[in-house]
């Protein structure tokens, strides 16, 4: 059961393309944002969509996958754990946040223009 108290999976698009820093320590992360959407009818039977936006952040050769492979208009799936920071900002307010932080990622789908990705693309996963 440990492996079930902190896990998140997503699938959705991304709103747009991954910022993929490479940091002075040598470490490479990538920070994103990814819409997910659930449909339902209301009480009078309307259809309603529902998007729900999720700041993710992906590190080391995750974040190396998502920079050379996920563009804006992509569909993914991942897996990782929610996590919460704060800090102060330039005014000392404090501010929070909560992310995903990316353990693994899947490439679904077509490309955002609809051509379907080819075995031949050596995507490599």
């Amino acid at each position: 059961m440990n492996n079930l108290r902190n896990k998140v999976q997503l699938i959705g698009r991304l709103g747009q393309t991954p910022e993929v820093k490479k940091l002075d320590s040598g470490k490479t992360v990538a920070n994103f944002s990814l819409a997910t959407s659930d449909k339902y009818k209301n009480a009078k039977g309307e259809l309603i969509e529902n998007t729900e936006w999720h700041n993710l952040v992906a590190w080391g050769k995750t974040a190396e996958i998502i920079e050379k492979y996920v563009k804006k208009g992509n569909e993914i799936a991942i897996e990782g754990k929610l996590t919460n920071r704060s800090w102060e900002d330039k005014d000392g307010n404090k501010r929070y946040a909560t992310e995903v932080l990316v353990n693994e990622i899947l490439l679904m789908g077509g490309k955002p223009d609809g051509n379907k990705t080819k075995k031949e693309d050596n995507l490599p996963f």
